[in-house]
């Protein structure tokens, strides 16, 4: 254990930036703006890694000696940035924004081609001059009824698979799911992990998951690596029980190659909290000073409303900086949100408040 700790701190002073100081430094840290393919100092750094995951033994031996997480500090870290405000002129540029960040969801039984279609117009054109959304996310049978709805228009599909929500499901099912969603056009791929396996400590078992979705997300043969669809994980946090468990799945699927770490799946009674996306903010923020690579968060589930979606662009800005304020790197999960921004939208160019009849129903 002591040689493992000592090697992790070898890298860390080795990026100049400590885990204790990586908030200070955050704004300076010279980042991709893009979503990136891992450039030579990056993969140099994720190399002097590869010990860690090398054995089931050392990843455990990696995920234990974590430093625990202060759950008292970390509850009044997220209350006290909830506490923040912005200014009436900022507002309006905030709103904007978080819409441009939603990932407009329908993940529902009933879903039917023409309620896709329907979303996809509102995500292209949500309403008086308001900014696209990020992306459409759909079950895999609906991802070309989406890609068809939203063409040309910059709005990415993305789609749910391995088993969306619960996970339980063998390997070859998930891989066939997810090259399903890619193959019909999907952008992102929202993957859940085996939580039961994680909870159980099969650590590898997950991480070699991850990897193995991570690799069906690559298009056929002739593609650029670059094409591939970008990976999402869902922790489904509500069930991880611990915050230090959080912690652990956020490094074993950034290890693991996530291009984002998300929350929920939305279909659980505790989903997206400012706590958990802080950790989970807070992981990121160490990862990349570790290992010079960005990895994207996205909170799903719960987030209803504008003054919401502004404490977590707040804690956003102040966790990991200007930087990660793009669709590229935070997203929200939610279907209700877009509206109450729309309507807040609204009363900040008009000065009146409109009903929910201003909006579609989704």
């Amino acid at each position: 254990m002591r040689t493992l700790r000592y090697r992790i701190e070898k890298v860390r002073r080795f990026t100049g930036v400590t885990g204790r100081y990586a908030r200070r430094y955050a704004r300076l840290v010279t980042m991709p703006t893009t979503v990136p393919a891992y450039g030579d100092e990056a993969a140099r750094r994720l190399a002097s890694l590869a010990d860690v995951t090398a054995s089931d033994g050392a990843l455990r031996r990696f995920l234990h000696g974590l430093p625990g997480v202060d759950a008292v500090g970390l509850d009044a870290r997220a209350a006290t940035l909830g506490t923040r405000s912005i200014k009436t002129s900022a507002k309006a540029y905030a709103i904007d924004l978080a819409i441009s960040m939603v990932d407009l969801t329908t993940l529902e039984g009933a879903d039917t081609p023409g309620k896709v279609r329907a979303l996809g117009t509102k995500g292209v054109r949500p309403g008086d001059g308001a900014p696209p959304v990020a992306a459409i996310c759909v079950y895999p049978d609906m991802v070309a009824t989406a890609r068809q709805a939203v063409a040309g228009s910059g709005v990415k599909v993305a789609s749910v698979a391995t088993a969306f929500p619960a996970g339980r499901a063998a390997l070859p099912v998930k891989l066939a799911d997810t090259r399903d969603a890619v193959a019909a056009g999907a952008d992102e791929i929202d993957m859940v992990i085996d939580r039961g396996a994680f909870l159980s400590g099969r650590y590898m078992e997950v991480f070699e998951e991850i990897r193995a979705v991570k690799e069906a997300c690559a298009r056929p043969a002739g593609a650029s690596s670059s094409d591939a669809a970008h990976l999402k994980v869902i922790f489904e946090t509500g069930e991880l029980q611990t915050y230090d468990n959080v912690r652990r799945a956020s490094w074993l699927a950034m290890l693991a190659g996530a291009d984002f770490i998300k929350t929920s799946t939305g279909k659980v009674a505790v989903n997206a909290t400012p706590p958990v996306t802080l950790l989970m903010l807070e992981a990121v923020r160490d990862f990349h000073a570790t290992t010079g690579v960005q990895v994207g968060v996205k909170p799903a589930g719960g987030i209803r409303t504008t003054k919401d979606a502004v404490k977590y662009l707040v804690m956003v800005n102040e966790t990991l900086g200007e930087r990660w304020l793009s669709a590229d790197w935070f997203r929200f999960g939610a279907s209700s949100l877009l509206n109450d921004l729309l309507m807040q939208r609204q009363k900040l160019s008009t000065g009146r408040y409109s009903g929910p009849d201003y909006v579609t129903v989704d």
